[in-house]
């Protein structure tokens, strides 16, 4: 028995191959596939030669099916059915997806955005799972299709095969106890060498931009404790007379209940343009469009100040106004991690 080499075969020949088997007849199986009569005629001579079998024979009425042929009806229906994603692929519909998202995250997003987030899941994508995963070779994760997306800065240098989309915006802070002795007064930028500090570091040594600039001018500051979580670094801020430099949106969060005062930073502001960074192969893909839409509609609110956080200090002032995510402590080598303060 001679085995056909798939590669060889002209798919065109399927529709006909089922027009024919269906319509037994060359006329009405050229209307329904839209050729003329000499082409399908044409057709079915090529089958017959592909497929070793005449498929159709002259009967009493019309043409009857070679047992070849029956055997063969149930399989080119199917093979039909079977190819109709590949070239008529189902709309997307969020409510039928059955997945696990997994993205990388601090525990700012975790806290400003999950809960959001997974309100919107529960409603429209239910079958969907989040998992929010920390940071950790997060490049070769994306390659490899162990992570889906990952929040960055959009200032983060992408290398290639890497796509990102901002979802929104924030400022940094400077965050203080409220019973601090410098509390109350307007910092300079000599003062960040005068107070001890809490720096978040998910990746890297913990310096950042903010160094750069400070060094600039002479200033440099003691990182008297470094930590993985923003929240752990407000609490450490909230029982000591350190200081902490970090997002405005995040802060404002726990400000009332960590008793913390916001204020602006005595240098240019940094911005914090946050971004959902995915690879390219994964670009297109219909879910992580939604999902990626469905953060940014939800962040708009959280960072613009549409729903303001609880603990917001007047200290603060306009800085207050702005939106999106915290800037964690990172040296400005591996910026690719999250942006550093």
């Amino acid at each position: 028995m001679r085995e056909t080499n798939l590669a060889g075969v002209d798919l065109n020949l399927l529709p006909a191959l089922h027009a024919l088997l269906w319509r037994r007849s060359v006329t009405r199986a050229a209307e329904d596939v839209g050729l003329s009569q000499p082409a399908m005629s044409r057709a079915l001579a090529r089958l017959r030669d592909l497929l070793g079998d005449r498929l159709l024979v002259h009967a009493r009425e019309g043409f009857a099916l070679t047992p070849k042929a029956q055997a063969l009806a149930p399989h080119v229906i199917a093979a039909l059915d079977a190819l109709k994603p590949v070239f008529n692929p189902t709309p997307f519909d969020p409510t039928k997806e059955r997945r696990v998202l997994r993205v990388a995250a601090a525990d700012n997003q975790s806290i400003l955005l999950g809960p959001a987030i997974m309100s919107r899941l529960s409603r429209e994508a239910p079958l969907v799972d989040l998992c929010f995963e920390p940071y950790g070779d997060v490049l070769k994760r994306l390659e490899r299709g162990a992570l889906d997306l990952a929040f960055a800065l959009a200032t983060t240098p992408l290398p290639p095969g890497a796509v990102s989309e901002t979802v929104a915006r924030d400022e940094l802070a400077l965050i203080l106890r409220r019973g601090h002795p410098a509390a109350k007064r307007r910092w300079k930028l000599e003062d960040y060498g005068r107070f001890d500090h809490v720096g978040v570091a998910l990746l890297g040594d913990g310096t950042s931009e903010i160094d750069a600039m400070l060094a600039a001018k002479g200033v440099s500051r003691r990182m008297a404790f470094t930590a993985p979580h923003f929240t752990a670094a407000l609490a450490c801020v909230a029982a000591t007379d350190m200081v902490t430099t970090l997002s405005a949106t995040f802060a404002r969060r726990f400000a009332d209940y960590f008793d913390l005062v916001l204020l602006k930073p005595p240098f240019k502001s940094i911005a914090l343009p946050m971004t959902l960074v995915s690879s390219q192969i994964k670009a297109t893909d219909p879910l992580l469009k939604w999902f990626c839409a469905l953060v940014r509609d939800e962040a708009k609110q959280i960072y613009e100040g549409k729903i303001r956080p609880r603990g917001q200090s007047e200290a603060l002032g306009t800085i207050g106004e702005t939106r999106q995510t915290a800037r964690p402590v990172v040296p400005a080598r591996n910026r690719q991690n999250l942006g550093g303060v």
